[in-house]
């Protein structure tokens, strides 16, 4: 319970109690809030002060407004490591959730010169374009588009994108994957990307776009993906 009389700002004290509530599981992912005015009558205070409170703890990716229903207790994040090269599917498996894909488009076109030159081909070259969302336990994590030279990954199909990219040109085309460059920055989710993740439109997201080599030096593969912020953090071990 709060204490008015102490130096500590009343609205901190309500956004350290409710704080407590969700690390300690009384407030579980996707539970409602109390609203506002409940919060107000609770704690015998305006619900200005509630508002504050409220304002930080979204502000601090615990909980989340959804216009015309509440406030809810935000699902935990999802951790990548940053110090190693994983796919969807394998960084999926390691955290126990059941990773799977939602084909949007699977195509052969012909390389751009801004594509060919990324991956040391010829311009009109052949490559895969696959785009897809992916899902964790059936939740949209991002969208990924994938840039895969036809003729370095030989015979793609639907049905192997819909398994395990990096296990069919590993264990069945016997490529070493090497290395990959990842540049991440911030952005805002268009309406066409908020549609296809299930989120407000606006909502922050994560840019990534990777450029894979095989072990040889050869480009493999240029990945641009839009990852739910909400949903996904990076985390990176380092030394001095």
């Amino acid at each position: 319970m709060i204490d008015k009389s102490s130096p500590m700002p009343i609205y901190y004290q309500i956004e350290e109690e409710i704080k407590l509530q969700i690390t300690t599981g009384i407030l579980k992912p996707g539970d409602i809030l109390k609203s506002e005015r409940e919060y107000a009558e609770y704690y015998q205070v305006s619900r200005m002060t509630i508002r504050q409170a409220i304002n930080n703890l979204v502000s601090q990716g615990l909980i989340y407004k959804r216009k015309g229903s509440g406030t809810y207790v935000q699902e935990k994040k999802i951790e990548q490591g940053l110090n190693g090269l994983t796919s969807f599917t394998e960084d999926m498996k390691s955290r126990g959730l059941e990773p799977s894909n939602r084909l949007i488009h699977f195509k052969l076109i012909p390389a751009t010169s801004a594509i060919a030159s990324k991956l040391k081909i010829d311009v009109h070259t052949p490559v895969y374009e696959i785009k897809r969302i992916r899902l964790g336990d059936n939740t949209p994590i991002a969208i990924e588009t994938n840039i895969i030279p036809a003729n370095t990954v030989k015979g793609l199909t639907e049905d192997i994108i819909a398994k395990s990219l990096y296990d069919y040109i590993e264990n069945t085309l016997h490529l070493k994957i090497g290395k990959a460059m990842q540049i991440i920055e911030s952005s805002i989710a268009t309406k066409a990307e908020a549609e296809l993740l299930g989120i407000a439109k606006q909502s922050p997201i994560l840019l990534i776009e990777r450029e894979t080599h095989l072990a040889d030096g050869t480009p493999l593969e240029i990945v641009k993906s839009s990852y739910r912020a909400d949903r996904y953090k990076f985390m990176i071990s380092m030394n001095r």
